[in-house]
C-alpha cells in the first residue's frame, strides 16, 4: 500500500484500486460494474465465472483488512440490468451491517430504488461534498474553488516504455491539481490511457503493489 498525503487529509492506495481516507475511516471504491460479466455471458460472449468472484473476494478482502466504518462508491456500482449477482451483493452488505455503504449514481447504476433499499444502500446524485471532497462519477469540468474532485468513470491507465521499446499498460491512480481519478475496481471494465502533466500525481498497481511514477 502507498500512503500520501491530500487536501492536508491522510490516504491510503490498496493495490486492490480502492483508497483508505484515514481520517473518515472511509473506503473509496469506483466503477466495479458487478454483474458485467454475466450481461456477456447472457449476450452469448463467454467469459469466466472467476473473474466476477474474484471482484467481490477483493471487495471483502478490503472491508476485512481495512475495517472501514463507511464506503463510499463513485459510480457504476452494478452494469445496467438485473441479474443474480445483485443478490450475491446484498447477502455481502447484510453480512457487514455495521458499515455504512453510499453509492454516487453512475450512467451504469439504473435499477429499481428499490433494489438498492433491499442492499442497504445510501444514494447520491453528482457532487456530494464530503470534507475537502467533491464526490462525483463523471470527472467534473470545473471544480468548485477549495474543493478537490474524486471521480471514477475513466478506468485510468497509464503506458509505461522500457529501454528495448516494450510498453506496459497499467491501471493507475490519478491525480492532477483539483481532481483525482480512481482505477476500475472491477476487472473486466477495460481502462482509458491518460497523458499525466509533469505535476500531476499517478501511481501504477502492479503484481499487487502500488508504485508511484
Amino acid at each position: 500500500m502507498h500512503e500520501f498525503m491530500l487536501q492536508q487529509q491522510t490516504f491510503v492506495l490498496h493495490p486492490y484500486k480502492g483508497i483508505y481516507w484515514k481520517e473518515e475511516n472511509a473506503l473509496l471504491i469506483a466503477d466495479l460494474h458487478l454483474g458485467k460479466t454475466s450481461h456477456f455471458r447472457k449476450a452469448g460472449i463467454p467469459v469466466p465465472q472467476v473473474v466476477q468472484q474474484s471482484n467481490f473476494d477483493k471487495f471483502m478482502a478490503l472491508l476485512i483488512d481495512l475495517k472501514p466504518q463507511k464506503v463510499l462508491i463513485l459510480g457504476d456500482l452494478f452494469h445496467s440490468n438485473f441479474n443474480n449477482c445483485w443478490e450475491d451483493f446484498i447477502h455481502l452488505t447484510k453480512q457487514f451491517k455495521h458499515i455504512t455503504f453510499d453509492l454516487i449514481i453512475g450512467n451504469h447504476d439504473i435499477l429499481d430504488v428499490k433494489k438498492y433499499d433491499e442492499a442497504n444502500l445510501n444514494l447520491f446524485g453528482e457532487g456530494r461534498i464530503v470534507g475537502p471532497f467533491i464526490l462525483t462519477h463523471h470527472p467534473l469540468k470545473k471544480v468548485p474553488e477549495n474543493l478537490f474532485n474524486l471521480c471514477g468513470h475513466v478506468h485510468p491507465s497509464v503506458r509505461l516504455s522500457g529501454k528495448g521499446r516494450q510498453t506496459l499498460r497499467l491501471p493507475c491512480f490519478y491525480f492532477g491539481k483539483q481532481q483525482g481519478i480512481l482505477p476500475a475496481f472491477g476487472e473486466f471494465t477495460g481502462t482509458f490511457t491518460i497523458k499525466p502533466n509533469k505535476e500531476d500525481r499517478v501511481f501504477v498497481i502492479a503484481e499487487e503493489q502500488v508504485f508511484a511514477v
